[in-house]
């Protein structure tokens, strides 16, 4: 019955009336994501949250600066880690729905983390629910290294970043 459901939602979703949802110079996004997971008793909570804030330089290039934050509560200690990135997107009009493809940098940091460089690819798409609010999918590769003569040699070492979030045009 779960399967039929999803399946019914996804169906509708291709035959909804696309109306033009075209980004312009100067427009904003900002877009939410998380999740979490605990024990039976909540004695082992873990928490993520991604926030991204970005600028429209043309109608189909972005600017977003993106922050990543984990914490982890367990028996005998409490840890975060977090991320920040910088983000040049290239997002293509397809009416309501916004593929996007892109490279990232920043740094991560935190208490379970050795302290280094982040860069990678991203790609992604936003689906327009109506014209200032969308759902996001996105995924990045990100490798990880402490100056630049070691970023060749990481690439390879890297690890996936998956989002799930909204976003809201502005």
């Amino acid at each position: 019955m779960k399967k039929l459901m999803l399946l019914l939602i996804v169906i509708s979703m291709l035959f909804v009336v696309p109306t033009a949802i075209a980004y312009e110079q100067g427009d904003k996004e900002l877009t939410l994501g998380g999740s979490g997971s605990s024990d039976e008793s909540f004695n082992g909570t873990t928490l993520n949250a991604e926030a991204g804030l970005g600028y429209f330089m043309t109608r189909n290039f972005e600017v977003v600066l993106r922050q990543g934050i984990s914490f982890a509560d367990r028996p005998g200690s409490n840890d975060w880690n977090a991320s920040t990135r910088v983000a040049f997107d290239y997002n293509f009009d397809m009416l309501t729905w916004y593929p996007y493809l892109g490279v990232n940098i920043g740094y991560l940091y935190g208490d379970t983390v050795k302290e280094q460089f982040i860069a990678g690819p991203e790609g992604g798409v936003k689906f327009f629910v109506n014209d200032t609010t969308f759902i996001l999918a996105g995924i990045e590769y990100q490798f990880l290294f402490e100056d630049v003569k070691d970023a060749d040699d990481n690439f390879d070492d890297g690890r996936f970043v998956y989002l799930l979030g909204i976003g809201f045009r502005f």
